[in-house]
């Protein structure tokens, strides 16, 4: 397999879609590792496997009709395998194997037969101590932008999952990237006041747009610094509520296309009529509630 990923839009060639086959039992309260599920758990909402297979059904459907290769990882008994972005990601012809946390170790087995499939030379192991999911790296062209946490209490935090370390490695690797870090809102228990992934608060879509949400960044000059990038009127800002229900979190299979939750109205609209940009609508709000949505389900192998 050739890796190739330039950007987050180019035409998608092929790409590994998470498994929403035996997720087990629904976690308790003190298992969740991220906002969004917590308050999920709280509030008796958490998902049925039998909504979450259709959903991601769905999409899959959607992805094979743009003429995608898909791949699926093999199904561990009763784990939640849903989000395969986290995973590993790739830049460039590179796949980064990511140290994930704890509590999702046993996923990457899953994904064996998949990375069997890259060159050894084209894989980056990173150092234990060096943390990093694919969540937190979105790749522009010359940029990538990676969401980190620089907290004293980053160990304290369940929803902390990249460091400065793994950042460092990354511009070793990537020297001629313009890599840029931001720090990002953490909470573990209250979704409103915390961002998981960068793509939960940042992600570009068409050639040069963006989907942008100004509060889910510790530093404003952080979000001031995108809009320059992109140019404030190719940025759609989303709000609080917007953010809960995780709008940045799309996924495009070309700068023409991308793959949005029905129930994204105002976003869904803007792309269409303002910016021109084909939406395949899917539901996908019982997967959101488990703090993921179509960017998250993904882990794109290679783009035009």
């Amino acid at each position: 397999m050739k890796l190739n990923i330039k950007n987050e839009t180019g035409q998608l060639k092929s790409v590994v879609l998470g498994q929403p086959n035996s997720l087990g039992n629904p976690p308790k309260l003190e298992e969740s590792y991220d906002a969004k599920s917590y308050f999920s758990i709280q509030n008796n909402i958490y998902p049925t496997e039998t909504d979450i297979v259709a959903e991601m059904n769905a999409f899959e459907q959607v992805l094979l009709k743009h003429k995608v290769k898909v791949y699926r990882p093999e199904v561990i008994e009763d784990y939640n395998q849903v989000f395969a972005r986290d995973v590993a990601f790739v830049i460039d012809d590179k796949m980064i194997i990511s140290n994930i946390i704890e509590d999702r170790a046993d996923e990457q087995e899953a994904y064996r037969k998949i990375f069997e499939q890259v060159p050894w030379r084209n894989i980056i192991n990173l150092p234990e101590t060096a943390h990093i999911e694919g969540g937190d790296v979105i790749v522009w062209d010359d940029f990538v932008f990676v969401g980190t946490c620089y907290s004293q209490d980053y160990r304290n935090f369940k929803t902390a999952r990249t460091n400065g370390y793994a950042i460092e490695i990354l511009k070793e690797y990537f020297p001629k990237k313009r890599i840029l870090d931001f720090e990002l809102k953490k909470n573990d228990t209250e979704p409103y006041k915390g961002i998981l992934h960068l793509d939960c608060t940042f992600n570009p879509v068409g050639k040069d747009k963006c989907i942008i949400y100004k509060n889910g960044f510790v530093d404003e000059s952080d979000y001031h610094l995108i809009l320059d990038i992109f140019g404030k009127e190719n940025c759609f800002e989303v709000n609080d509520e917007e953010m809960f229900e995780m709008y940045p979190n799309i996924f495009s299979i070309s700068p023409e296309v991308v793959v949005s939750d029905k129930a994204f109205t105002r976003l869904n609209n803007h792309l269409r009529d303002v910016w021109g940009i084909s939406v395949e609508e899917i539901p996908y709000r019982e997967i959101s509630k488990m703090g993921g949505l179509l960017r998250c389900s993904t882990m794109p192998l290679v783009r035009e």
